[in-house]
């Protein structure tokens, strides 16, 4: 006779599934990390030479790989959110070079970047992954900044940079730059640091937060709600982007901040700004390090209780 307790209906067994949960805190930190990272990056691109040809110019917009690691081993949402605004904080308003109106722009695009980018990357000890991700930063933050550079021209809302004898060379122009940027901080300053960092950094510095290491089993999708949600949330998105961009153009100085700091003490003055995103960066190195131990103290209380 076969036994009965062998053909039995297993038990409901609910297997998790998509990312663990981060508590308000890990969200914290994870967004403090990020944008103090970020920030520093782009203080050292101000000194980073540029290189003009004519109408071109040979430039590092950003370090890539810094938030691209981050939007790989954190959370995307929380990493991606954080990101843009270091740059916004530590340079833009330290340095004197705020826009404005015109900051919502290259803070919604970059962060449609970053999350889009974080979430195609599944491992993030897979290189190929990590490669994709980064160029995905530059092809849709550069992507989105050139359509809104031909919308304001079409408008008329700016004056285009048009080569002699050549009318057509605002899109001449966009592509080039486009693709520079690609190589230059899509590849180069992106892609191939991201590939030799990410898969070593990888469920060493999760832990220093209190965090688990990203489950290539279960995936951050784009949106829990669907593909074409997060579509039109994007579309959305870009579109509050251009409508900020056009409005800073129109109004004139609208919330623009730009003091002579760089101007009155030179480059020295890029200090300030350093020393700014280190001083968040060492609080927040205090601050975890206080509340792993605290938890950790607390659980060994209670098991130290259990009967």
């Amino acid at each position: 006779m076969s036994d009965p307790a062998r053909h039995a209906t297993p038990p409901d067994v609910r297997v998790p599934s998509g990312p663990p949960e981060l508590n308000s805190g890990q969200k914290l930190m994870v967004f403090v990390l990020s944008m103090t990272l970020f920030g520093l990056a782009n203080i050292l691109t101000e000194v980073l030479p540029e290189v003009r040809i004519g109408p071109v110019e040979l430039s590092v917009s950003y370090l890539a790989f810094v938030p691209v690691i981050m939007v790989s081993l954190f959370h995307p949402l929380y990493a991606a959110l954080g990101a843009p605004l270091g740059e916004i904080v530590f340079v833009d308003l330290l340095m004197g070079d705020f826009s404005g109106l015109g900051e919502l722009e290259g803070y919604l695009q970059m962060f449609l970047a970053l999350y889009i980018a974080g979430c195609l990357v599944r491992d993030p000890r897979r290189r190929g992954q990590l490669f994709a991700a980064s160029v995905t930063v530059v092809v849709v933050d550069k992507l989105l900044s050139a359509v809104v550079d031909i919308g304001k021209v079409m408008v008329g809302v700016e004056d285009a940079e048009y080569v002699s004898g050549l009318p057509e060379s605002i899109l001449l122009l966009e592509g080039i730059g486009f693709t520079t940027d690609l190589v230059i901080s899509g590849i180069l300053f992106g892609a191939l640091p991201a590939m030799a960092l990410a898969p070593r950094l990888y469920g060493k510095i999760e832990p220093l937060l209190g965090l688990a290491p990203r489950d290539p089993a279960r995936p951050i999708p784009l949106s829990g709600r669907g593909t074409g949600a997060f579509l039109l949330l994007a579309l959305f998105l870009a579109f509050v982007s251009m409508i900020a961009a056009f409005t800073s153009e129109i109004v004139d100085n609208f919330g623009v901040w730009e003091p002579d700091f760089i101007d009155q003490y030179g480059q020295r003055f890029l200090w300030i700004g350093a020393s700014a995103a280190v001083i968040v960066l060492v609080a927040l190195v205090i601050t975890v390090r206080f509340v792993v131990r605290s938890r950790r103290e607390r659980a060994a209380q209670d098991r130290g209780e259990r009967p």
